[in-house]
């Protein structure tokens, strides 16, 4: 089949399938998160439903540049993610995720509510701390494969996680900043006791919240496709590997997420930057050294 059709079937199957998945490893989430607490939980299809029923309600917008924002944020993530499952520049798909996220900040500016301004803030923070290791993974798998693109990187004979398991390390333990799970879960504060109610998305009502939630599921399946990078390569019984790896990396961040108290804005970057130098720094060392 030609490289452009399979490419844009990548790119139809991350704009359709990705919210689904999206909504599946939510319902996971809450399912899990309920068992853990004693409790039943709701059925796993419950995220679908409170998407079909915030699309239904009326919108109301805090001002008029509210919408256009939060739009720009999805476009924004579609576009990153688009590029990044059909093959593309890992590089420059990082960086428009990157830019994507500024959207949301600025949705949550324009409300003027001191919970949305104090979650916007926060969320930047969060974007100072995930970010380097974004970048430093970017660069570890052209050091790795000699190309940015993830079509060349899954082509490989050997997965990408043998030579750099540093990267890995650091990786996933943004993982949990950019999921904006406890015990980073500094912009958003989900759990009801919190003091920020629903932070940077106290605002938002009806449909503008569901392009939010719309979004959080395009960026996790985002996050979970550069996990899958790390193992898949050329051969076909990788992408198993890669899939058990994503879900026994999810329940742990179900597992942190239920077990651990936030912690402040400083300690999250200081520990995201010393574990990506340090992990991450590393590797990249060895990398240089031996190439």
């Amino acid at each position: 089949m030609n490289t452009n059709y399979i490419r844009i079937i990548a790119v139809l199957a991350y704009v359709i399938l990705a919210p689904i998945l999206g909504a599946f490893f939510d319902g996971l989430d809450r399912k899990i998160s309920a068992r853990m607490q004693r409790r039943v939980g709701p059925p796993i299809t419950q995220p679908l439903h409170d998407l079909k029923k915030l699309f239904a309600k009326e919108n109301v917008n805090v001002n008029k540049a509210q919408s256009f924002l939060i739009l720009s944020y999805l476009v924004g993530t579609l576009i990153a993610g688009a590029l990044f499952f059909s093959g593309g520049d890992m590089l420059m798909s990082i960086f428009l995720f990157s830019t994507s996220t500024m959207f949301l900040y600025f949705t949550g500016m324009v409300a003027t509510s001191p919970y949305s301004t104090v979650g916007a803030n926060r969320e930047l923070l969060q974007a100072l701390a995930y970010e380097p290791a974004e970048l430093l993974t970017a660069v570890g798998f052209y050091l790795a494969v000699g190309s940015f693109k993830s079509l060349d990187i899954v082509s490989g004979k050997w997965s990408a996680i043998l030579f750099l398991p540093g990267f890995f390390v650091a990786f996933v333990f943004i993982l949990t900043i950019k999921m904006r799970k406890s015990p980073f879960d500094e912009s958003t504060s989900h759990h009801p006791h919190q003091e920020l109610i629903k932070g940077i998305t106290s605002d938002l009502g009806a449909r503008n919240y569901a392009i939010y939630t719309l979004t959080e599921y395009y960026e996790n399946m985002y996050m979970l496709g550069v996990v899958a990078l790390f193992f898949v390569n050329s051969n076909p019984w990788s992408y198993l590997g890669a899939v058990v790896a994503i879900f026994v990396l999810y329940f742990l961040e179900i597992l942190i997420d239920n077990s651990s108290a936030r912690v402040k804005s400083g300690l999250m970057i200081k520990q995201a930057w010393w574990v990506t130098f340090i992990a991450a720094g590393l590797n990249l060392l060895i990398l240089m050294l031996i190439k």
